[in-house]
């Protein structure tokens, strides 16, 4: 994480080591703050020798409850999310926090980026902080490792590891009070805050104005702040909490650490964009080469048009005229012989004829082809019927290409990457008007466009749906579209198909920068969360991949039979020959 953004408010008092360790000597009011259900009131019982109920449900500690601990006075509060006040509960808590002199934050270990929006939001207040990370022994059970000193280097407050269920870390709590700070701040909040401040409010109230409470905003004769500026202190807190996380968080093994490694490197454009090209790379051996010139090959000619066409046909021709041509291919693909079989009334009608073309249909490097003599038969089983082909393309050709491209994304996803690469383009979609969200459903148009603008729903403006859309529908090829592009370019090597992917980034780019410049208003600032980076569950990866292979291929299968009937029609009517 960047740190020359980021300021620590301690470095502004001159505070003596002796003064700040040393056992309080006026009565302190130490503030217990959390989210529901991370152990606030464990800790509370232990402090204060009495009983507070403890529940799984959110809530139960509805008032504040006061006690003593190593002379200061210990206030346990109700679980909350952020201190504001929408809520009966919210504002009881704000209010106590407000005169706090000392806060224990009390924080899931298991859920940090959920709870280090609190966190931060107590720092950003101004208030000494101590941060007490609960559940630190489930941490080993689900093998995710803390790096607690790198944690507190970033929040500027000290972090002590506990599990409230076994009171490890409960001797430490009077160090936690005695050494509780001022942490680390945002240098663009920093400046906001003292505008406020200038106004002689507090630092504390400060923040609540600028965050929008009213209450806070009438008490100290201000203007409350804008929903603006609410929603950009909110979105940069949010991406702060995303890259400590990213930082000190990591799978509790050597592989762990490199992934966390591979994590932040991915986040660096430096770094990320190579990694990048290595994905592309990789991808187009996969899919570009190893599916759509391998795997499509073997489908689409062995199994499609040898196997079920040739079946179909066969079996149709019995009961209809029809002429079948056998060509006799060598290995360069060069036809060496050519034989016409007619059938006036069928194949089955001619034993002698139906075994002589049935020997040279089965012959090496055979090709058959049926013309039928009715137009309705042409219509369905044809060399562009209804039937063949609309099965062919779409499960023989297309299918292999779906699952491949699904797969990846699957792949991507729930490795975490994805994510990444979002936040490390999100600069460079901001100068075409939109923000790296707009990376998924753009890559999701690669295998299906209608999925993919049921996914800008996750953008944030209407201005970046319709830039996004636009780009979709004018730019982006579906994997039906890629299926024929991959079979026009599977001959021509690896430089003609880096040529088309720059012609589509070339069209995307000006597309896009001429929607921005006509479109009004700005992109919205990107807010994501980024899960560790780690190998992924298979079974998850399988599960996506089924799904949404499944749910193109119902979608899809309407319009190819649509298709398929009306280029049979053209076909027998003879306007494919204009």
């Amino acid at each position: 994480m960047k740190t020359d953004n980021v300021i620590n408010l301690e470095n502004d008092k001159i505070v003596s080591p002796l003064k700040q360790f040393a056992r309080p000597v006026k009565l302190q009011k130490v503030v217990l703050v959390g989210n529901p259900n991370v152990g606030k009131s464990c800790f509370f019982n232990f402090m204060s020798g009495m009983y507070v109920d403890v529940s799984n449900f959110p809530g139960t500690t509805v008032s504040i409850t006061k006690s003593h601990f190593q002379g200061n006075d210990v206030f346990d509060t109700p679980g909350i999310y952020g201190v504001g006040s929408f809520n009966d509960e919210e504002k009881v808590a704000r209010d106590i926090i407000l005169s706090a002199d000392v806060i224990l934050n009390v924080v899931n270990a298991i859920n940090l980026d959920r709870d280090l929006f609190l966190t931060l939001q107590l720092i950003d207040m101004g208030k000494k902080v101590s941060v007490l990370l609960n559940f630190s022994d489930e941490l080993k059970k689900r093998k995710i490792k803390i790096d607690i000193k790198k944690l507190s280097d970033l929040l500027g407050v000290e972090v002590f590891e506990t599990a409230a269920v076994d009171k490890l870390g409960f001797d430490k709590l009077g160090e936690a009070i005695n050494s509780a700070r001022v942490g680390k701040q945002e240098l663009d909040l920093h400046f906001l805050l003292n505008q406020v401040m200038e106004k002689s409010v507090p630092q504390s109230d400060s923040l609540l104005i600028l965050e929008g409470d009213e209450s806070i905003a009438n008490k100290n004769n201000v203007l409350c702040g804008t929903a603006d500026e609410r929603e950009k202190i909110y979105i940069g807190r949010r991406n702060r909490v995303n890259e400590i996380v990213d930082l000190v968080e990591y799978e509790d093994s050597k592989k762990g650490e490199i992934f966390n490694l591979l994590g932040r490197l991915s986040l660096n454009p430096i770094t990320g964009i190579p990694i990048l090209l290595f994905m592309l790379v990789l991808m187009y051996f996969f899919i570009g080469d190893l599916v759509s010139q391998r795997i499509v090959d073997f489908t689409e000619n062995k199994i499609g048009k040898n196997l079920f066409e040739y079946n179909v046909k066969s079996f149709t021709g019995n009961y209809t005229p029809v002429n079948v041509d056998v060509t006799i291919f060598n290995d360069n693909g060069t036809g060496i012989n050519k034989k016409t079989f007619n059938f006036p009334s069928g194949i089955n009608t001619d034993p002698a004829l139906q075994k002589e073309f049935s020997e040279s249909s089965k012959q090496k490097g055979a090709q058959t082809d049926f013309h039928f003599q009715n137009p309705f038969v042409r219509l369905f089983f044809g060399e562009f019927g209804v039937v063949t082909m609309t099965v062919t393309y779409l499960l023989f050709l297309l299918l292999p290409l779906v699952i491949a491209f699904y797969f990846v994304m699957a792949l991507l996803e729930d490795s975490g990457y994805l994510p990444r690469l979002a936040t490390m383009l999100d600069r460079s979609f901001n100068k075409i008007g939109l923000n790296g969200k707009a990376v998924i459903p753009i890559m999701l148009g690669f295998g299906c466009i209608t999925m993919a603008n049921i996914t800008t729903r996750m953008l944030g403006t209407e201005r970046e749906k319709s830039i996004v859309t636009a780009i979709l529908q004018f730019v982006i090829p579906c994997s039906a579209q890629l299926a024929v592009i991959a079979a026009l370019l599977s001959g021509a090597g690896f430089a003609p198909m880096m040529l088309y992917i720059s012609v589509i980034t070339t069209v995307l780019i000006v597309l896009s920068t001429v929607l921005n410049k006509m479109l009004p208003g700005e992109s919205s600032p990107l807010l994501i969360d980024l899960p560790m980076i780690r190998f992924p569950r298979m079974s998850n990866v399988f599960k996506k991949t089924f799904f949404r292979s499944f749910g193109f291929m119902k979608e899809a299968s309407f319009w190819f039979f649509i298709g398929a009937l009306a280029v049979g029609i053209m076909e027998i009517s003879g306007m494919l020959n204009i």
